[in-house]
């Protein structure tokens, strides 16, 4: 039984140490054979980005030649080694966690990072430098980055050897400027004489000598364009087909890893449905054809089955959630807030993936939806005419867009409710069978409080968002919105959480909406909504279920409703 790697990040360790480790080698070689040397490759956070430079140094560094048996052997690119294998010295450089206070402790901070991994690249490789104290000492006396990298270029090609460079988060402190609105500290720093443009042009310069192969990932292209004339070497390969599946899980790579982790095989049906449910939906690119689970929540989820024998209380990392926590303060601006409230309440949207763009033009409507894609918060859903339908690629990321609602209808409205009471709602209806009381609550507790200007916007959507909103934290339920059967989509389906197996019963909803002037209609609805939940109750695995209730609501203007239980 192989240890699951949750967090882990050191391929020698996990190969060494008997952890869990999913082939992904084999894009080794097809990186390698790219027409580019100088790549760019984006993924959303925790989907495994750590892990596979790690897995790029250890097959490319020269040192590790006496260890490639033990370390790639029984691997797709052990059996099927490259020219290029250990052939080359690593220089890592990971430029998360720099001090972005203002653009002189940001330099200073991003020199020093530089020096630091220099230094240690010295150290890995001091068999082969003479002096290394020397240089080093020649490093730290060196006025500017340029003259650093420059320095690094001349000592290495004294000794006649080639750099492969891996560049990680190299995007994480600009993310950090920019969620603190300060343009004008960005454009210091990115473009005309600043030091981050200084630092690619002479990695560009190197790349004529010495710096032969240029791997770079983060997760958004925001400085891609900003950096064009100063770095147009780099191909961005995050959208090729062929790497729609080198970062995360493929299905039949979970199902493979619910065996080697232990799953008893009459458990693994269930996990696997219930970690597609959870963690898939991802597609990079529009041709590919495999959609991808997120890899850390795989294993986050797994360690606790293993572990415990039951799902983690929490199905989000909290180290995943406070990331997705820029979610906030890319929302400061209007635009951007009715933008994403829109998307939550259609559940996606049109749009085209734009591949790189400037700082300037980030708050522009394809370019946030774009932002959004890259972190993971959208992914492809499919062709739509000229472009693409982008929308929300699982349970747990909605659960994220709902928090968020919840979090904007708290800050803008003052709504702040007793959780105590709102609980004891959503118990009756979990264990009694009484779905009014729920109702009630936010009838009178968030509907009610809304600005008249929220009127224009309101409709049965907005209600099932907020609905679902304050449903999602009791951990009673997983509420399914628009679940297909063969009598249609159900509104919202009150799907019993498996963290809490001991629910009495489910929930079959019917939203409807009429604004007050049209009372009139009412009848008419009551009877139409009857038919559908009567539809949907026919349905195959729901037929013959006892534990599953209906109920019809209609919503009258904002502040009356009524309540059919069907």
């Amino acid at each position: 039984m192989k240890k699951i790697p949750y967090g882990m990040s050191n391929f020698r360790a996990m190969r060494e140490e008997g952890y869990l480790y999913v082939d992904k080698t084999m894009y080794i070689e097809k990186i390698e054979n790219l027409n580019s040397k100088y790549l760019f490759f984006i993924r959303p956070r925790r989907f495994g980005k750590s892990l596979f430079l790690s897995t790029l140094e250890n097959y490319y560094d020269i040192n590790n030649e006496k260890d490639f048996e033990k370390l790639f052997g029984d691997l797709y690119i052990g059996k099927n080694p490259t020219k290029l294998k250990n052939s080359y010295m690593v220089l890592e450089l990971d430029f998360s966690g720099l001090d972005t206070g203002d653009r002189e402790r940001l330099e200073k901070s991003f020199k020093q990072n530089l020096i630091d991994s220099i230094s240690s690249f010295l150290n890995k490789y001091h068999s082969i430098f003479k002096e290394i104290n020397e240089i080093k000492e020649h490093i730290k006396e060196k006025p500017d980055i340029k003259s650093i990298i420059n320095q690094l270029i001349e000592e290495v090609e004294k000794v006649g050897k080639k750099i492969y460079l891996i560049i990680d988060e190299y995007d994480h402190f600009a993310n950090d400027i920019i969620a603190m609105g300060d343009s004008e500290f960005y454009r210091e720093i990115v473009r005309a004489s600043g030091f981050v443009r200084d630092f690619y042009e002479t990695l560009k310069i190197g790349t004529k000598s010495v710096i032969d192969r240029i791997f770079i990932t983060g997760i958004s292209p925001i400085m891609l364009d900003d950096l064009t004339s100063g770095f147009n070497i780099a191909l961005n390969v995050t959208m090729d087909l062929n790497l729609n599946e080198m970062l995360g899980f493929t299905e039949e790579e979970v199902v493979k890893i619910l065996e080697e982790v232990g799953i008893e095989e009459k458990e693994r049906e269930k996990s696997l449905e219930e970690l597609k449910e959870l963690y898939d939906g991802y597609l990079f690119s529009a041709e590919a054809e495999k959609r991808i689970y997120n890899p850390d929540m795989v294993l986050y989820y797994l360690d606790s089955i293993v572990r415990y024998k039951k799902p983690p209380r929490n199905l989000i990392d909290d180290n995943v959630k406070t990331d997705y926590g820029r979610l906030n303060r890319l929302t400061m601006n209007e635009e951007n807030k009715a933008l994403l409230e829109r998307i939550i309440k259609e559940e996606g949207i049109v749009a085209e993936i734009v591949t790189k763009f400037s700082f300037d033009r980030m708050y522009d409507e394809e370019y946030f939806i774009s932002l959004l894609f890259y972190m993971g918060l959208l992914t492809i859903e499919r062709q739509e005419k000229t472009r693409l339908f982008l929308k929300i690629p699982n349970y747990v990321i909605k659960t994220i867009m709902w928090e968020y609602i919840e979090t904007n209808l708290k800050k803008e409205y003052k709504i702040n409710l007793d959780l105590n009471e709102l609980r004891k709602t959503i118990e009756e209806m979990a264990y009694e069978g009484r779905i009014k009381p729920y109702i009630e609550y936010i009838s009178q507790n968030v509907l009610k409080v809304l600005s008249n200007r929220d009127i224009i916007n309101f409709d049965e959507k907005y209600i099932k968002v907020i609905l679902i909103t304050y449903l999602v934290n009791s951990k009673a339920y997983r509420p399914i919105s628009e679940r297909e059967t063969e009598g249609g989509y159900i509104d919202i389906y009150l799907e019993r959480d498996i963290r809490i197996p001991d629910i009495k019963y489910e929930w079959l909803i019917e939203l409807k909406y009429v604004k007050k002037s049209e009372k009139d209609k009412i009848d008419k609805i009551k009877e139409e909504g009857i038919k559908q939940l009567k539809r949907y109750r026919e349905s195959k695995g729901l037929k013959e279920r006892k534990d599953v209730k209906q109920a019809l609501i209609i919503f009258i203007g904002k502040d009356e409703y009524q309540v059919i239980e069907v």
